[in-house]
């Protein structure tokens, strides 16, 4: 029951969070440019959850590890982050969406090739199944690339990277210290950034700080942290799996909270989605046979 809660209702969860703050993001952008954003969420986030690790006695561990986790999992996130702002403002939300969700198929591609790590067939077919659900429920009308969505494949690239840094060193530091950390080092640089390059007014928070407080203390402290909890001791491609569901939940967001209404394109780009879900979570025919 404990590994189920960890490595499966977790990443569900996170994925509900990140689905529901799309709206709070797009709102937070009208408002403010992206650095200063991904500035205030990571710093806020650091803050919160150092103050988490002090009140709970969290050992974090390794100081080494924890600088080495901190600086590739939070470089990582900075550039996704970023990347990501960009490429929302320049092309459709639905099809920033797909794309960004392709780390669903880099994850397993980067786990084969650099950690020689074994992926079944299974697990293949899953997230190829994963991919056709989101494209269905993600895009319409003409496919065509810009420089806009090349940032989103950076994006979708950078994120793969920061799951798999999150997999590399989830064994060895506490998941809130990881997080904490990750989060210290996409604030200092999105705030290094956002004074270099951008022009923020201080009344311009002002206009959206219920929607940064909520993407910053949700989005960022709590989904980050439960993906990280997650990916302790699971599969990360499992975990990217369960996660990708963001794109399903934002979906079902709007026809609860906007009164939106499903198609008949996404809804069965749902379906495959769902399908693609199961079929990645059942056992290994040698797992059952172990049981027996």
């Amino acid at each position: 029951m404990k590994h189920f809660v960890q490595h499966t209702l977790f990443p569900i969860l996170a994925a509900v969070i990140w689905g529901t703050a799309f709206s709070a993001q797009s709102v937070c952008s009208r408002y403010l440019p992206a650095f200063a954003v991904n500035a205030f969420r990571g710093l806020l986030s650091f803050a919160v959850l150092s103050l988490a690790c002090v009140l709970l006695h969290i050992k974090a561990g390794n100081r080494k590890d924890l600088i080495r986790a901190s600086l590739l999992c939070g470089t990582a996130l900075f550039l996704a982050t970023n990347a990501q702002q960009f490429g929302i403002g320049e092309t459709s939300a639905g099809k920033s969406g797909f794309i960004t969700a392709l780390y669903i198929v880099l994850v397993p591609l980067f786990s084969t090739v650099f950690l020689k790590k074994r992926i079944s067939g299974r697990i293949w077919v899953a997230v190829v199944i994963a991919v056709a659900g989101l494209f269905f429920l993600c895009v319409s009308g003409d496919f065509s690339v810009g420089i806009a969505d090349l940032a989103l494949l950076f994006c979708a690239v950078m994120f793969a990277v920061q799951i798999l840094g999150v997999d590399s060193f989830s064994e060895k530091i506490h998941p809130v210290a990881l997080s904490a950390g990750q989060f210290l080092i996409n604030g200092l640089l999105s705030l290094i950034c956002s004074l270099v390059f951008e022009s923020v007014s201080i009344q311009a928070f002002s206009f959206c700080i219920w929607q940064l407080l909520y993407v910053a203390l949700f989005s960022s402290c709590v989904a980050y942290t439960l993906q990280i909890f997650a990916q302790k001791g699971g599969n990360a491609t499992i975990v990217t799996l369960l996660l990708s569901l963001e794109s399903v939940f934002a979906l079902l967001g709007g026809m609860v909270l906007l009164g939106e209404k499903l198609s008949g394109r996404e809804l069965f780009g749902c379906l495959l989605m769902t399908a693609a879900i199961i079929l990645a979570q059942l056992p290994e025919k040698s797992a059952v046979h172990a049981e027996s």
